[in-house]
């Protein structure tokens, strides 16, 4: 898959369109969720200052020494921000393979504020949690909170555009995202001075747990592969001023499989085609509002069946899915 034949989507060119428009855009998008569910959003006015800012600031941070890092890292297995250094994560447990750890390392933070109502004292404690900040780099925080901002715009954005390629009012979703529970996790896969143990990736293969993701991967990396439709790992290449997005499961529940929650890894590449260098990426999680109920689209049951899937809640649904990938290691 080049990024020829990746497919490619002006955000831009729907938000100014007209309805007969919109809708037909919409369909292109809905062939892509049912086919592979992974596009790259261009066109998609996110201030490019900002996009440098934080990644300058997470790039400094991942070269701080060991010990440093180590100190906001996250105090306790489960818990879900701040640090979490290398062994510390097997995103492969979350489909009940077992493989040693991921070889990478990663900083994460979640909502920037607490919903004035929010008293669930299991919301409180796990997705809106402290993130705990480093010290430095100076201006890490405030480039991180940007960043951070902008993505929450750019996801309700997109759920807009999904909106309408499930032939739904264009702000169908908005309700369900308007307090979300997202995080963002700004990820560095270390040079490897070591071969791999068996079976070991970089991130082991996995879907994500929410509505969509937004990635955006280190120009020119490789290593990300999907599932694609003939069942084969097929690269995704980065697209040079987009953003990757692919659909989680909670949209493949909403649509009662209609569009696919894909699996996806990140591979170390051959050492000639820079396997053992040092790779970055940062993925914005968009998660619906804690007590967004999930529940079969009437749009996407056929008449006469029943839903694949009981309805869940966003919050819970996405405790449990994230617990089950943390290692015994703290880290």
């Amino acid at each position: 898959m080049s990024d020829q034949s990746f497919p490619i989507f002006d955000l831009g060119a729907f938000e100014a369109a007209g309805d007969q428009e919109k809708r037909r855009l919409g369909a292109e998008v809905d062939e892509i969720c049912r086919s592979t569910g992974f596009l790259a959003i261009a066109n998609h006015g996110v201030d490019d200052a900002v996009v440098q800012g934080v990644w300058a600031k997470t790039h400094a941070f991942f070269d701080r020494p060991a010990d440093v890092k180590q100190r906001v890292k996250a105090p306790y297995p489960g818990y879900p921000y701040g640090y979490l250094g290398p062994g510390t994560e097997a995103l492969a447990k979350s489909r009940n393979v077992d493989t040693p750890p991921d070889l990478k390392e990663s900083f994460n933070g979640g909502p920037l504020a607490v919903p004035p109502d929010m008293t669930d004292p299991e919301a409180l404690g796990f997705c809106y949690a402290a993130t705990i900040w480093p010290e430095g780099p100076e201006g890490f925080v405030d480039a991180w909170k940007a960043y951070y901002r902008s993505m929450e715009d750019l996801a309700r954005r997109i759920m807009r555009v999904f909106a309408t390629a499930l032939g739904l009012d264009e702000h169908f979703f908005d309700s369900y995202v308007d307090t979300p529970i997202s995080a963002l996790r700004a990820l560095n896969y270390p040079e490897q001075r070591v071969a791999p143990q068996p079976g070991q990736l970089r991130a082991g293969a996995h879907t994500d747990y929410g509505s969509l993701t937004i990635l955006l991967p280190q120009p020119g990396s490789k290593g990300l592969e999907i599932i694609a439709p003939d069942g084969q790992w097929t690269p995704v290449p980065p697209v040079a001023g987009a953003f990757v997005i692919n659909i989680g499961d909670l949209m493949a529940l909403w649509t009662n499989d209609r569009w696919v929650s894909t699996v996806h890894r990140v591979v170390n590449p051959p050492p000639e085609e820079g396997g053992m260098q040092r790779r970055q990426s940062l993925a914005f999680f968009h998660q619906p509002n804690w007590f967004a109920e999930i529940a079969c689209l009437p749009s996407c049951l056929p008449p006469g069946e029943e839903p694949k899937y009981a309805p869940v809640l966003s919050g819970p649904y996405l405790m449990g899915k994230f617990k089950s990938t943390v290692t015994a290691k703290a880290g």
